[in-house]
């Protein structure tokens, strides 16, 4: 999403207020990002938070080697 953007690592981790290093550990999928941030983050980034809500989910139950496919329906 970043660089269809148009965005370096740094720009979008200012917007994000995070730091670059972190920004490039969630891309490289060192660290994940909580559903909450991720909704955050969607906001922030003009996306909707199902988006990023539902690729913060499925990379926690991905890393925890569970093999489940994540569906998010807004309440």
């Amino acid at each position: 999403m970043r660089k269809s953007e148009g965005l370096s690592q740094d720009e979008c981790a200012k917007k994000l207020g995070v730091s670059k290093s972190h920004l490039c550990d969630v891309e490289k999928g060192r660290k994940t990002v909580s559903p909450e941030r991720a909704a955050k983050w969607a906001r922030v980034l003009g996306y909707p938070e199902s988006i990023l809500v539902k690729l913060a989910i499925q990379a926690e139950l991905d890393a925890a080697g569970l093999k489940y496919k994540v569906d998010i329906d807004a309440a």
